[in-house]
C-alpha cells in the first residue's frame, strides 16, 4: 500500500536514474524527452526552465534544467542537458551529453522525410540528507544519520521520424541496470528502465495564420508496472512581430494508487493532471508558462506546479522545408 507518496505520484514516478519528465517538451522542449531530436529543428536551441511544486509546502520539490543542442552538419547533431532536482532531503544533479543522426529521405524541399536516432550518455549524482532523523531513544538502524551521495552512469536511446504533417518518437531510457546504494536493496530495483513513445500530427486550414497539433505521449516504467498517458492540444498563432502558441495537457496514470487516511479504509485512485502552458517566440527569443493542476482527492496543497521556460535560437537558419511541422522549422 502507498501512503504518503502515492500523493505525489508524478514526483515518486519520475524520480530515478534519470531526469524527471513532466510537460516541459510541450515548451518546444522534445530534445529533454527524446535524446533523437538533438539538432532536428532548422536553429540550434538554448532552452532553461524553472519548475517549483507547492509554493505553501517547505521543501517542496523543485526542478531546474538547462539544455542546447543542435546541428553541426548536414547529418549530426549535438547536445547537453544540465540539470537540478530536489524534493526534501533527496535531491539529484545530472548532465547528459548527446550525439544525433539525421537521415533525409525527402525528394524536395515541398516535403520532409527524416528519420533520427539518439545516444545520450548521462552522469547522475544522488544525494540524501538523514541528518538530524536519528534523535529518537531507540533509533532505527537503516538511518545513520548522515549525508550520502553517489555517483552512477546511464544510457539512454531514441529514435524520432518525421513525414510530412507526422511525427513519432520512441526512446529507451536508463538502459543499463544500475541500483542507487543511498536507498536499501529492499526498496529499490537495479532495473531503472523506462520506455517513452510520442506521437502527433499537425493540421494547418489552407490560407490560415493557424497550426494545430494534436499529440499522445505514453510513459511506462517497466520495474514498478507503471504507466501514465498524456493528451496533449496544441495551436500556434503567426504574428507579424512574431508566434504564440500553447495548449493544454491531460495526464493520466493507467494504474490506481491504494492510500489510507487515518480511521479510514484503503482506497485507490488514478492520478491526473491538468496543464495548461502559454508561450511567446519573438524574433530568436521565446518565454513560456506552464500550470499544472492536480486533479486528486487526497493533495498535500491545492497551490499547484508553476514552471517558466526561457529560451533562445542561434545559428543559421537551415529551414529547407515547406512542412508545417514546428519541432523542425520553428
Amino acid at each position: 500500500m502507498i501512503m504518503i507518496t502515492g500523493l505525489t505520484h508524478e514526483v515518486t514516478f519520475s524520480q530515478g536514474l534519470s531526469l524527471p519528465i513532466y510537460s516541459d517538451y510541450l515548451t518546444d522542449n522534445y530534445y529533454l524527452v527524446h535524446p533523437s531530436m538533438a539538432g532536428a529543428s532548422n536553429f540550434n536551441k538554448a532552452r532553461l526552465t524553472a519548475r517549483q511544486q507547492w509554493f505553501d509546502v517547505k521543501d517542496a520539490p523543485s526542478l531546474q534544467t538547462l539544455s542546447v543542442n543542435g546541428r553541426v552538419n548536414e547529418k549530426v547533431g549535438l547536445g547537453g542537458i544540465f540539470y537540478n532536482d530536489s524534493n526534501g532531503r533527496f535531491s539529484q544533479q545530472g548532465a547528459y551529453a548527446t550525439f544525433a543522426y539525421h537521415l533525409m529521405f525527402s525528394r524536395s524541399t515541398a516535403e520532409i522525410n527524416q528519420l533520427s536516432f539518439g545516444l545520450s550518455a548521462g552522469i547522475l549524482q544522488d544525494k540524501l540528507d538523514q541528518s538530524g532523523l536519528n534523535t529518537v531513544g531507540d533509533p532505527d538502524p537503516a538511518i545513520n544519520g548522515l549525508q550520502q551521495s553517489e555517483t552512477l552512469f546511464n544510457l539512454d536511446f531514441g529514435v524520432s521520424y518525421f513525414f510530412l504533417d507526422f511525427f513519432a518518437h520512441v526512446t529507451f531510457k536508463n538502459v543499463l541496470p544500475q541500483q542507487r546504494r543511498v536507498f536499501s536493496e529492499i526498496f529499490e530495483t537495479d532495473n531503472q528502465r523506462q520506455y517513452l513513445a510520442s506521437v502527433g500530427y499537425t493540421i494547418t486550414p489552407l490560407e490560415s495564420r493557424w497550426i494545430f497539433e494534436p499529440s499522445v505521449f505514453f510513459q511506462h516504467r517497466e520495474a514498478l508496472s507503471q504507466s501514465n498517458i498524456d493528451l496533449n492540444a496544441k495551436a500556434y498563432y503567426q504574428l507579424s512581430v512574431g508566434q504564440v502558441w500553447g495548449g493544454v495537457s491531460y495526464r493520466r496514470a493507467l494504474d490506481g494508487i491504494d492510500f489510507a487516511a487515518p480511521g479510514s479504509e484503503a482506497e485507490s485512485q488514478n492520478l491526473q493532471y491538468i496543464s495548461p502552458f502559454l508561450g511567446f517566440n519573438y524574433n530568436r527569443f521565446m518565454v513560456a508558462y506552464t500550470y499544472s493542476h492536480q486533479a486528486f482527492s487526497e493533495v498535500i496543497s491545492t497551490s499547484g506546479f508553476h514552471q517558466i521556460t526561457i529560451g533562445y535560437d542561434f545559428g543559421s537558419n537551415r529551414k529547407r522545408h515547406k512542412c508545417n511541422c514546428p519541432a523542425v522549422n520553428y
